[in-house]
This record gives C-alpha cells, sequence and structure tokens, in this order.
C-alpha cells in the first residue's frame, strides 16, 4: 500500500479564499497609486512644457496664439522671424490619459492657461477626472 499525499479539495478552496480576501484589499490600494502618478505626470509635463512656453517668449517676444496652440513649439509659425526652436526634444504630448493639453491664450488665470481635462476627458469633475492646470 502506497500513501498518497497532497491537498484535499477543501484544502484548495480555504487557499484560494485567503487569496481572494488578499487581491481584494491590495488591488485598490494598488490601482489608487496608478491614479496619483498619472495626476503627478500630468503636473510634471504641464511645467515642462510651461518652461518651454516661456523660452518661446523670451525669443520671440510673446506666447503663442492659441491657434497657434503648442504646435509652436515644435514648428517655426510661418509670421514669427525670431523663432529659435523646436522648444521641445519630442512632439508635444498628449496627457496621461491619451488626450490632448488644451491651451488657450490669453488665459483666463494668467498670460495663458495650459491644462488637461483628466481621465474623462470633460471640463470639471472630481477626484482623478478633475481639471488640472497651471494656475
Amino acid at each position: 500500500m502506497r500513501n498518497q499525499t497532497g491537498f484535499t479539495l477543501l484544502e484548495l478552496l480555504v487557499v484560494m479564499v485567503i487569496i481572494g480576501l488578499l487581491a481584494s484589499y491590495v488591488g485598490p490600494r494598488y490601482f489608487a497609486q496608478v491614479g496619483k502618478s498619472e495626476v503627478k505626470t500630468t503636473k510634471a509635463q504641464i511645467d515642462a512644457l510651461e518652461k518651454a512656453l516661456e523660452q518661446y517668449r523670451l525669443d520671440v517676444g510673446h506666447f503663442p496664439t492659441t491657434e497657434q496652440n503648442l504646435a509652436a513649439l515644435m514648428t517655426r509659425p510661418t509670421d514669427e522671424p525670431r523663432w529659435e526652436g523646436p522648444y521641445l526634444k519630442k512632439s508635444v504630448p498628449q496627457d496621461p490619459w491619451g488626450h490632448a493639453y488644451v491651451y488657450k491664450q490669453p488665459g483666463d488665470h494668467g498670460d495663458y492657461d495650459l491644462f488637461s481635462y483628466g481621465n474623462d476627458g470633460k471640463p470639471g469633475g472630481t477626484g482623478e477626472a478633475a481639471d488640472i492646470g497651471n494656475w
């Protein structure tokens, strides 16, 4: 006679329940951190774009117009002889949620407004859906 060793079905079910409870506890905390990192990334990208816009202003004498948009940081506008760009190493990034940054000049909060509508891509909102701007 051979003794067979192994786990019973009940033992396997108990282990699966424990794993499920741990996942339900850790999962929401992990995904909350992902959301926070996207907000931090957005703020860092806005800061980098602000520096590029400031360099553009120093060279040209004014900020790009709303019509020129952030593309003026990479491509010389036809009516800007003092343009010394490109002012970014890479093309203008999208926000972490895949939406284009909104640029308005003159802005409602200063010389210009540069912002992301957050993860929902719509004005307003709270939490991760809140607008993130340079003001």
